[in-house]
């Protein structure tokens, strides 16, 4: 079998479209690079279409995913945060996209954390690492936090909200949030301080506060998994934060969104027409369109683009890739377009991720402190056979003493005759 195969062949393989086997390169499970022959084409990793032909003939059965590793190919845990019916995600049982209509982040964590008290994200007097406001300040402040902080055992769900609480405000304004210095005894909602530090009106504001509540949570995702282990361990909360969202910064996951504005940077120079047609003729997935759990499209980026006015080369490219691929555009997409239409530092559309997102991290992680358990996965191991090295061992003590076998056999002897 050839180790590169060409779309038609793949396509040919998995049964399905040319804009499905797109897809699945975007999500990365199906590895891809340049035709040597032909640059306007693309070249598909026979392996990864083999995997996905087997995993197809499998099915998707959980039963069938159990018994093919240790957890499966989906890690089953249980929780009551977030789920997912009829093509939508619920926060534990609400609407999250009804929710997005007037909810603030700070009502989601309440929700979310399932606390008794409104939930608020105050500005600690907590001095953050570095000098420019941006992601290297958020994590270096956010480390520097959990270097000393204190473990999440035997402590009440109320003391940890309120930790939690500051640990948000602290990721929001290393992204530049900034309160308002008129009113500083009274309550301001974590939107319209991301909106004043990055110079936005109360519309600006509004779109905000719909981005980040709709993005706060998404089930069980990599980064919650990851934020659960360490919670599990009886870790800092800081410390839990700082490993959810270290997994979350990676492009295939909450930095996603980076990728698509890096496209937008080509639509803005060289057109929606231009992009899109050397994207498909060189077979290179569009990031930021479909989604494995969407497959109508991505309610959240419905919800966030319906209220959005791109600029119109944007939307003119949205219009194409949708009209030419079938694919529906998702949050990524939704998150750089909101950043491109206010203005906002490059680096938006992660900060809005992050900050967010770190209320449903950090409600994964007291959930799971509830469990009281580890989360110790075993491995299957793959490597090289094993040495024998008892047999080694047992002739090298028999030289030692002479005496052992013949001892050993007095023992085995007496054992027998009681």
């Amino acid at each position: 079998m050839p180790n590169w195969i060409t779309l038609t062949e793949a396509a040919r393989q998995l049964g399905v479209q040319a804009q499905t086997v797109y897809a699945y390169a975007s999500r990365g499970n199906i590895a891809v690079m340049p035709d040597p022959h032909d640059p306007r084409k693309s070249l598909y990793r026979a392996e990864d279409v083999a995997s996905l032909c087997r995993k197809k003939q499998v099915g998707r059965k959980r039963e069938a995913l159990a018994a093919g590793t240790i957890f499966g190919a989906e890690p089953c845990i249980y929780s009551s945060i977030t789920t997912f019916s009829k093509g939508r995600p619920y926060y534990r049982g609400r609407d999250s996209i009804r929710m997005a209509q007037t909810a603030t982040l700070e009502d989601v964590a309440t929700l979310l954390w399932n606390a008794r008290a409104d939930v608020s994200f105050e500005a600690a007097d907590i001095p953050l690492q570095g000098e420019a406001r941006g992601r290297q300040c958020a994590f270096m402040s956010l480390a520097a936090i959990a270097a000393n902080g204190h473990s999440t055992m035997g402590r009440t769900d109320q003391a940890l909200h309120v930790e939690a609480g500051r640990l948000v405000a602290v990721i929001a304004h290393a992204f530049g949030a900034r309160c308002d210095e008129r009113a500083p005894s009274t309550p301001q909602p974590v939107h319209e301080r991301l909106a004043r530090g990055w110079g936005q009106d109360h519309a600006g504001a509004e779109l905000i506060r719909r981005a980040i509540v709709l993005v706060a949570d998404h089930e069980i995702t990599s980064s919650a998994f990851a934020a659960r282990i360490t919670a599990s361990t009886g870790a800092s909360l800081p410390g839990c934060l700082l490993t959810g969202l270290s997994t979350l910064s990676g492009p295939l996951h909450g930095d996603a969104s980076g990728r698509v504005r890096a496209v937008f940077d080509d639509v803005g120079r060289l057109g929606a027409q231009h992009v899109v047609a050397h994207h498909l003729q060189s077979a290179i997935p569009i990031p930021g369109f479909g989604h494995h759990l969407y497959p109508d499209g991505d309610p959240r980026a419905d919800a966030l683009l319906d209220v959005l006015d791109p600029p119109a080369e944007l939307a003119s490219f949205i219009e194409k890739v949708v009209a030419l691929t079938g694919l529906k555009p998702n949050i990524d997409v939704a998150l750089a377009t909101l950043a491109a239409q206010l203005k906002l530092p490059r680096d938006a559309s992660f900060a809005l991720f992050v900050t967010a997102r770190s209320v449903g991290l950090l409600a994964h992680c007291i959930e799971q402190l509830r469990v009281g358990k580890v989360i110790r996965p075993r491995g299957r191991y793959t490597g090289p056979a094993l040495e024998d090295t008892g047999a080694a061992a047992n002739a090298e003590e028999g030289a030692k003493t002479p005496d052992a076998a013949t001892l050993d056999k007095n023992r085995v002897f007496k054992s027998v005759a009681r």
